[in-house]
């Protein structure tokens, strides 16, 4: 008995003490007083397990730790053995499993992988890289594993290792790396949730783990995950059949409804979201499953109840370790399973399976619904393919589309993988784009998308799993060519959709900023750019998506779009500035600031707007930057315009982000990028013309230090209070205008902005009356429009005529970017988003509207108003 062999250890837990037992003497080998120390550790952590002292979480914590701590000596001993005096590095432990999660049992073996740096492993002369790694991994495995009158320290398994077979004990850190980003299979994924770096050179595991996370967190949505660890799960049972029925004998780790279910549950759903959300990877199984609850990916009931469940098995599992050390998961039977339920303060067996019972039942249960629910296959029969596909105008065009998928025409489908995807996808598939507004141009969008991407399996695997998905999708086809041509760019665009919050109105621009300050870009700028036009893309898809749902006014995606492009332009200037000034320093006294025009300022952009910015800097522009290679100020401050124009516009692997256009800056194209404060105020009082204080009615501070923006804003509101008395505002606006519609003619029939009457002209007549009367100025302009019909220098109906156009150009941007008459299904989303009956309202109120404005143009442009 163990309390009989470590007779210092009973005496302080016979006074009361549960503290760690004192070290050991350093006079016996290190292998015996690991031994000696796991024992005592082992002896008092049970006691205070039995007791009631120390939960599971305490338990497994200081197992865990005690296990990192013998891995750490045995390799610092096989080192110094070794090489004498020389440092423990270039060798690292990384934990898998428990150890890594931190959730060891009492009889727990560890199964690390163990890594070697050739370039700074200490070895002996004339001795390669590979030999001495070899050799220190042998003496750590013996230091631990073997036993003696006190028994052994860990059990060692090395099997998780890349290819072991085949492979030495331990591996080159680059050759590792390679193998997890090219040949990995998917147990191996799933694995590394849980890895840490445990014992050895820290930084060179961590350096590891940081390099392979992109192989284990995938950015796009990984359904495919489901499938891959459910087939282990079904191997497991399988390969442990007599451990499946409960009862005596039932195996409490790998039996239905057993501890690694639970596990596996955690970790499909940290596997399909951990990669957009770094919040969920938790290595610790209970971690994992509140993070996924409080995230909303599983119901909270469920996580509770799982969790529950796990810290039941777990603590069982330990009753049953307790006795003779044994390194097993099932429960015995007979007098055996009365000991174990006795343990844990229960009368027998009996009372032990009714406790367990409700909990394998109910993990059972939530485990096998994760693969519930698949829809019968579609036929591949023509007679019975056909009549699947009544619903399509041209059904044998849907017949040979369908077939030409089948046989793997595009290269997305040429994979057995890719062809199996979509077969089990296809019940879902095709009634979702047969019951669309539109099924034959959804078919023939969907074929488009599926010619373009060049991998269709996740896409699929996601609509297998979401099939709600499929209903959105087939609407997105049917009516929004613009969003089908981004989904063919980026087909993880409908990831963003699962969550459905995607279709709420986006947060402010706070918000929105937090998020691409979020991720994993951590410092790294290029990571940073990335992870911004990621968020941007998704964001800017779901707001279109929101207009194609019907859930959204299409003016409140108008002001998501600019909030999102307001935040981005917030988080890129900020890094780019910070990136810049690591070489070239920082100007004193003086900061970067970025004025938005146009539909920006405005604060209401359509999918396709561009960015109207004037870049400008506070200070003296004499000043020079502080740093290893410093450069004077407007030097400084236009190379600094140039980054930041690139990181707002360049496409990187993640995407284009916004075209940029600078033209409306002091003296256009041929001024300078960035110009300060002080010529800013002069330029715009002494030398702009008419159109730039008409651009200027909309400007709006939206990067720089709030005494910048406000000292920027009242430079502009002085401009335009002051005015150009010599200038006639009202003809120089019409010759303006006349010039536009000469060299941009209306798209088409339904060009909102650019026909008479339409956008351009509203927006032209409200800057010529602020202009001429120097007042009703704001940035937006509804309420400009709202100022000045309080003034009663323009009807109030004019903030009608704005909404509708605006609503008709938002729109139409999506569904019919050519300004042409959308085809008949998708009239009625039109009609919808303006708040109209039916498409015959839309082109008389369009007309209405039309008529109104220009007339009310007219009116000013005659000067009768």
């Amino acid at each position: 008995m163990l309390l009989d062999r470590e007779p210092g250890v009973a005496a302080r837990l016979a006074d009361g003490h549960l503290d760690p037992p004192p070290v050991i003497a350093s006079d016996v080998s290190v292998a015996r007083r690991l031994r000696m120390e796991r024992c005592a550790l082992a002896l008092t952590v049970a006691i205070g397990d039995l007791a009631g002292v120390f939960d599971l979480t305490t338990v497994t914590a200081a197992l865990t730790d005690f296990a990192d701590h013998a891995l750490d000596t045995a390799i610092v001993t096989a080192i110094a053995e070794r090489t004498p005096g020389e440092a423990p590095r270039g060798f690292v432990g990384i934990a898998l499993g428990k150890q890594g999660s931190r959730e060891l049992n009492y009889s727990s073996d560890i199964d690390p992988i163990l890594l070697f740096d050739p370039a700074t492993l200490p070895r002996r002369p004339r001795e390669e890289p590979e030999a001495a790694a070899v050799r220190i991994g042998r003496r750590v495995v013996e230091l631990l594993q073997a036993r003696d009158g006190d028994g052994y320290v860990l059990r060692v398994d090395l099997r998780l290792r890349p290819s072991p077979e085949v492979t030495p004990i331990v591996l080159p850190v680059g050759a590792a790396i390679a193998y997890y980003e090219s040949q990995a299979l998917p147990w191996e994924r799933a694995a590394f949730i849980r890895a840490r770096a445990a014992a050895g050179d820290i930084a060179l595991g961590q350096g590891f783990l940081d390099t392979i996370r992109p192989f284990v967190w995938r950015r796009a949505l990984d359904f495919g995950a489901i499938g891959e660890i459910r087939g282990i799960s079904r191997r497991i049972r399988d390969h442990h059949a007599q451990g499946q029925a409960f009862g005596p004998g039932y195996d409490l780790k790998r039996g239905r409804g057993g501890i690694r279910e639970v596990e596996f549950f955690a970790q499909i759903h940290q596997l399909i979201h951990g990669g957009r959300d770094a919040e969920l990877r938790a290595p610790a199984t209970r971690d994992a499953l509140g993070r996924l609850a409080r995230a909303g990916w599983i119901e909270a009931p469920a996580a509770d109840a799982l969790a529950r469940a796990y810290t039941l098995l777990r603590t069982i599992e330990h009753r049953v370790q307790m006795i003779d050390d044994r390194q097993t998961h099932a429960l015995p039977a007979g007098e055996a399973l009365d000991r174990v339920a006795r343990l844990h303060g229960l009368e027998d067996a009996a009372e032990l399976l009714a406790l367990l019972a409700p909990h394998v039942g109910t993990t059972a249960r939530t485990y096998d619904a994760l693969d519930d629910g698949a829809a019968p296959a579609l036929s591949r029969d023509p007679v019975t393919l056909r009549d699947a596909l009544g619903g399509f105008g041209d059904v044998d065009a849907a017949v040979r589309r369908i077939a030409a998928w089948r046989a793997g025409t595009y290269p997305a489908l040429r994979s057995a993988v890719a062809r199996e995807a979509l077969e089990a996808v296809l019940p879902v598939l095709i009634p979702a784009l047969a019951a669309s507004a539109d099924p034959q141009a959804a078919l023939l969008r969907l074929d488009g998308l599926l010619e373009r991407l060049p991998s269709a399996l996740n896409i699929f695997r996601l609509l297998e799993a979401r099939p709600g998905l499929a209903a959105l999708l087939a609407a997105i086809l049917s009516h929004a060519a613009t969003l089908a041509e981004a989904l063919a760019r980026r087909a993880e665009l409908l990831d963003g959709l699962i969550d459905a919050t995607a279709l709420d109105p986006v947060g402010d621009v706070a918000a929105l900023a937090s998020a691409m300050r979020g991720g994993e870009a951590g410092q790294d700028y290029q990571e940073l750019l990335d992870h911004v036009r990621r968020i941007v893309g998704e964001t800017r898809f779901a707001l279109g998506v929101q207009i194609v749902a019907g859930v959204a006014d299409p003016i409140e995606v108008a002001a998501g779009y600019a909030r999102l492009a307001e935040a981005a332009i917030g988080v890129l200037t900020e890094a780019t500035i910070a990136d810049f000034a690591r070489v070239h320093g920082r100007v004193r006294k003086s900061e970067f600031v970025v004025l938005a025009l146009g539909r920006m300022g405005g604060g209401l952009m359509t999918h396709a707007s561009d960015l109207d910015l004037v870049y400008l800097f506070t200070g003296d522009f004499r000043a020079e930057s502080d740093g290893a290679k410093p450069l004077g100020a407007t030097l400084y401050y236009n190379r600094l315009a140039q980054r930041v124009s690139a990181a707002l516009s360049v496409a990187t692997a993640a995407g284009a982000l916004y075209q940029i256009d600078t033209r409306l800056r002091p003296q256009g194209a041929q001024g300078p990028l960035v110009v300060s404060f002080d010529s800013f105020a002069r330029y715009q009082r002494e030398d702009a013309w008419t159109w730039e204080h008409m651009a200027l009615t909309r400007a709006r501070p939206v990067f720089g230090s709030a005494a910048a923006r406000a000292s920027l804003a009242a430079i502009v509101a002085d401009t335009l209070a002051a005015g150009h008395p010599g200038r006639d505002a009202v003809r120089d606006a019409i010759a303006m205008r006349t010039d536009m519609a000469a060299h941009k003619p209306p798209a088409g029939a339904f060009d909102a902005k650019l026909l008479p009457g339409g956008l351009v002209d509203l927006e032209f007549l409200v800057h010529a009356v602020q202009l001429v009367n120097r007042t009703g100025f704001d940035p937006d302009l509804r309420v400009a429009i709202t100022l000045l019909a309080g003034q009663g220098l323009i009807p109030a109906e004019l903030r009608e005529a704005h909404d509708l156009l605006t609503r008709m150009l938002v729109t139409l941007r999506l569904v019919a970017p050519d300004a042409k008459e959308p085809g008949e299904a998708t009239r009625a989303l039109v009609a919808r988003a303006l708040r109209l009956p039916d498409w015959a309202s839309v082109v008389a109120a369009f007309a209405t509207t039309r008529q109104e404005v220009a007339g009310l143009w007219q009116e000013i442009a005659g000067g009768t108003r």
